[in-house]
């Protein structure tokens, strides 16, 4: 099994870096299987790119979501809208399923921000948030399994022990 985590977010603007810094994390500490994707923010491109995985689990910062993080499956978007910038992660999706491409299972992964000024740096809070989610999320990934992340976006319990 093959999973992407993509990571996206500015990290010029403090917590919004907090997609980035999960996949630095994954990148020090590799799990077999997992491959990761990091940029400023979701393009068109990326459909081709997450269509080559059984699963991708997007990562982004958020100031709505609960802390420290929250996890869910998404679905494509039935309305797909483009700008020259950016895309949301169930547009990317949708576009995979629209051209025929293979539409992995998809999740979302939003870990609670608090500071977006211009500068590099994550807040205190932003970090402990940013350990937490890092630790669940990995405690998913050494699983390699596809049925073990939608259980966890079901709100399942997810054991962090990987012993």
């Amino acid at each position: 099994m093959r999973i992407l985590v993509y990571g996206y977010g500015n990290p010029g603007r403090q917590d919004d870096g907090l997609g980035a810094a999960l996949v630095s994390m994954l990148e020090q500490a590799p799990i077999p299987g997992v491959d990761t994707e990091c940029n400023y923010q979701l393009n068109i491109e990326d459909a081709y790119t997450i269509s080559e995985y059984d699963a991708v689990v997007f990562v982004d910062a958020s100031l709505v979501e609960e802390v420290p993080y929250s996890f869910k499956s998404i679905d494509p978007s039935l309305e797909i809208t483009f700008t020259t910038h950016s895309m949301a992660p169930e547009s990317v999706i949708a576009l995979c399923e629209e051209t025929g491409l293979h539409c992995p299972p998809s999740f979302l992964l939003a870990i609670r921000g608090y500071q977006w000024e211009f500068q590099e740096g994550l807040s205190d809070n932003a970090r402990e948030n940013l350990q937490k989610a890092y630790e669940f999320l990995t405690s998913l990934l050494y699983r390699d399994s596809v049925d073990f992340l939608f259980k966890a976006s079901e709100g399942g319990p997810v054991p962090i022990d990987l012993q």
